[in-house]
């Protein structure tokens, strides 16, 4: 499939630094039709079960069967959850932060060492955006190949701080880590064996870093911060901001804010879960609003499936009750990027 041509934008921080305008026109392409944050002080909090996720595998098996059953129900009923005891300190959550904010502000001059190609989402910039229906997102991100190692493209990889590189690659591998007890109690939850879905991941968990620096927006109402969507990944790993809220996510057609819960990371089901899982477990739909205050940081961990490793509903999550929802498909992050600069999501193509 031919790739559409990208529609250009700067990083949203140079932009505001050069225009007088409050809110730039190429932000608020909708507004008339969506008001993001009017609503969000009157929203509900998500009240999904917190997950200890030291208990997930525990040696007591009265407690390890609770804790998968409350994973088990946020897994099909919001798709999302927070995740406590993960082995993650906060030292290292906050060393990780701290590097990210200070890529975000350095002088544009030397930001602009990292930025990203046309149509191609790796390194420093705006979201891909290819439709003239489509508003930009009002965020900054660095977007990364963190794993397999031998994928980084260090190009990309700031050097000031210079503490960046080795704190991003620290999280990583206890992010990697995560993702597989994750991944295996969630093939517990559906009477699987453990590794049958990191079975399904290939030779190893790709892992790709979005951090995403928000500006402050003096009509947040008018913008997306991050447009409504679902993720890619199998599953997703957030480290939100320690202070200011912003995420949401859709639950029952009604949205929800998401709570920052100290020490905790929040967890997504991605579009390659929900296939793999046949539907059972429904990737997360989320949105982040703007702030007319407040500047805002998140690092989201992307575990997906090797880049051309074939993937599909599990076999034995089919049978007469439930047949096949999905097709089988590769390169499921290209198919994503095809689809969601237009404001589509790709995961509706994917369906028999």
């Amino acid at each position: 499939m031919q790739v559409a041509p990208e529609i250009p934008s700067k990083p949203v921080q140079d932009i505001l630094a050069s225009t007088s305008e409050d809110v730039p026109d190429i932000f608020t392409r909708d507004a008339g039709k969506l008001s993001l944050a009017a609503d969000s002080t009157t929203l509900p909090w998500m009240d999904c079960p917190i997950i200890d996720f030291s208990l997930l595998s525990s040696p007591d098996a009265v407690e390890a069967k609770e804790e998968l059953t409350k994973l088990s129900y946020a897994l099909v009923s919001w798709g999302s959850f927070q995740v406590m005891n993960h082995g993650i300190t906060d030292s290292l959550m906050d060393g990780v932060r701290e590097v990210s904010k200070e890529f975000f502000i350095l002088p544009a001059e030397e930001r602009k060492k990292y930025l990203r190609a046309a149509n191609d989402p790796e390194g420093y910039g705006n979201d891909t955006v290819m439709s003239q229906n489509v508003p930009h997102n009002w965020n900054d991100r660095l977007y990364l190949n963190v794993f397999p190692e031998d994928q980084r493209k260090l190009g990309f990889w700031p050097q000031i701080p210079s503490n960046f590189r080795g704190t991003l690659h620290e999280f990583t591998m206890k992010v990697k880590q995560v993702n597989e007890t994750l991944v295996q109690a969630m093939a517990r939850c559906l009477g699987l064996e453990d590794n049958s879905f990191l079975e399904e991941y290939g030779d190893s968990v790709r892992v790709t870093a979005r951090i995403n620096f928000y500006p402050k927006c003096p009509f947040p109402e008018l913008v997306h911060a991050s447009r409504t969507h679902s993720d890619a990944s199998a599953i997703t790993i957030l480290l939100q901001d320690k202070q200011v809220e912003g995420l949401q996510v859709l639950k029952d057609d009604n949205w929800f804010k998401v709570p920052i819960i100290p020490s905790a990371l929040f967890v997504n089901v991605g579009d390659q879960m929900e296939i793999m899982s046949n539907g059972i477990f429904k990737s997360a739909v989320h949105r982040v609003v703007a702030n007319s205050e407040r500047e805002r940081l998140s690092l989201a961990m992307f575990c997906s499936p090797d880049h051309e490793k074939e993937i599909g509903p599990l076999n034995k999550l089919v049978n007469e009750n439930q047949p096949r929802l999905y097709k089988t498909i590769k390169t499921y992050g290209e198919i994503f990027f095809r689809y969601h600069p237009k404001g589509e999501r790709p995961i509706t193509a994917m369906r028999i």
